[in-house]
């Protein structure tokens, strides 16, 4: 064959060399590495910020506000946030409650699982027995998204350590989303595991979250940062990996009209993810509730306006003192 050959084979090969071209191109464009998590710390965990050991996993929590409180908060956020979702609510609540965020295992700087076990039963397991670690009989048991499906799920599990439930757009039906956030999707297709450990385009974490926020002006750089930079620590792209591999929703629905706590629901009426729908089965499936919808907010609605959200949850709150 000549050198310069025409037809469908050369055609072929030109275009198949343009797209490694494009692949190495993108590749480097978006290379992001692994980052140990001592070069997150100083950003990402300035006091009250604390570390302690559990079961073999490191775990970054913030303990703020009275010790005496009798019947202290515990928040849990959604998959691939922190603990920091909830510091506008912290920083509202802590002068007259104990207020207690932690990351999970797989996100932030709490790093991956060591048995890479994401599974609920996992993590129910895990926040009980940061509970007793932190000698907590008895608490208020508030999540986001995951965190919610976790906080209703453990108080089926565990009733006499829950005395008040909050869910903030929580998981744990098998719902039907109206959009996904890209990062999700990716995440999910087939062959991106073995190179998910690489890469992170940056953009790809700020359309992520603009798809979650009611109003996606919101999402700043410092909220961009903070997303992109947790998610760069070590092994956490590989435990969201598997997290949304070992999902099963939907398994402890059935126990939900069981649950005798009160419970304040509330809901981003721009949700997107988890759709307001699925926070009125919640309402009429719980027997001790009460719904609050935002009609402005998206699925993070404590992240997004907290100032709103929070007063919502000191009325609840003080409705709940003898």
């Amino acid at each position: 064959m000549s050198r310069n050959a025409t037809g469908p084979a050369a055609l072929l090969l030109k275009l198949l060399g343009l797209g490694l071209l494009a692949l190495a191109l993108l590749a480097a464009a978006f290379r992001a590495p692994e980052r140990p998590l001592e070069s997150l710390v100083a950003r990402w965990a300035p006091p009250p910020s604390d570390f302690i050991e559990l079961q073999g996993q490191l775990v970054h929590l913030r303990d703020e506000g009275p010790r005496d409180d009798p019947t202290p908060i515990v928040l849990l956020h959604g998959t691939a946030a922190s603990l920091h979702t909830w510091q506008g609510w912290a920083a509202a609540l802590k002068g007259s409650h104990r207020v207690i965020s932690f990351d999970l295992p797989g996100f932030g700087l709490s790093g991956p699982s060591p048995r890479g076990d994401y599974s609920d039963e996992a993590y129910i397991a895990f926040v009980l027995a940061l509970l007793d670690r932190l000698k907590l009989p008895r608490v208020v048991l508030g999540g986001n998204s995951l965190g919610g499906q976790i906080a209703w799920e453990l108080a089926t599990e565990a009733p006499e350590r829950v005395a008040a439930l909050l869910l903030v757009d929580a998981g744990g039906h098998d719902f039907e989303p109206e959009a996904v956030p890209l990062g999700f999707v990716l995440a999910r297709l087939p062959g991106v595991g073995a190179i998910a450990s690489g890469l992170l385009p940056r953009r790809l974490v700020e359309a992520s979250l603009r798809s979650v926020y009611g109003d996606p002006a919101k999402v700043d750089s410092e909220l961009v940062d903070r997303y992109f930079e947790l998610t760069l620590r070590e092994g956490n792209r590989a435990a969201l990996l598997q997290r949304l591999r070992q999902l099963r929703p939907g398994t402890y629905l059935e126990r939900l009209p069981g649950l005798r706590q009160p419970s304040l629901i509330l809901w981003g009426g721009r949700d997107r993810l988890i759709p307001p729908a699925y926070g009125e089965a919640f309402a009429k499936a719980l027997p001790h509730s009460r719904l609050v919808s935002f009609e402005r907010l998206g699925h993070v609605p404590q992240e997004e306006d907290p100032q709103a959200t929070v007063q919502v949850v000191a009325d609840f709150l003080h409705s709940l003192k003898p």
